[in-house]
């Protein structure tokens, strides 16, 4: 079993390797609310590159998007808001206009 720095537990959910059990569990919530029909266009891992006067400055990447009532969400499973994430969050809040990070604690 392989922990990271933050204690999190690698775990494996219908053949996809999750950072940790909490993200793992979440994409089976999220599978669930699919199958029933309240969310529809469940994406793994989408990437948001931030780029500020033509440099690009990094890449963020999400854990879950998906629509919900016709409204993007953008969800990210945290055990720890590090000072990095905190930057790349803001960063994709305000280059792309509408996007709201919710964290799943």
């Amino acid at each position: 079993m392989f922990r990271g720095k933050y204690k999190a537990v690698k775990t494996e959910v219908d053949g996809i390797t999750f950072d940790s059990k909490r993200e793992a569990a979440r994409y089976m919530e999220l599978v669930l609310l699919e199958r029933a029909g309240e969310i529809s266009h469940l994406e793994l891992q989408p990437s948001f590159v931030c780029m500020v006067n033509g440099h690009k400055i990094c890449t963020y990447k999400a854990d879950f998007r998906y629509f919900s009532a016709s409204k993007s969400i953008v969800e990210d499973v945290k055990g720890v808001k590090t000072p990095v994430y905190r930057l790349k969050k803001k960063l994709v809040e305000a280059l792309y206009p509408g996007v709201k990070i919710q964290e799943v604690l």
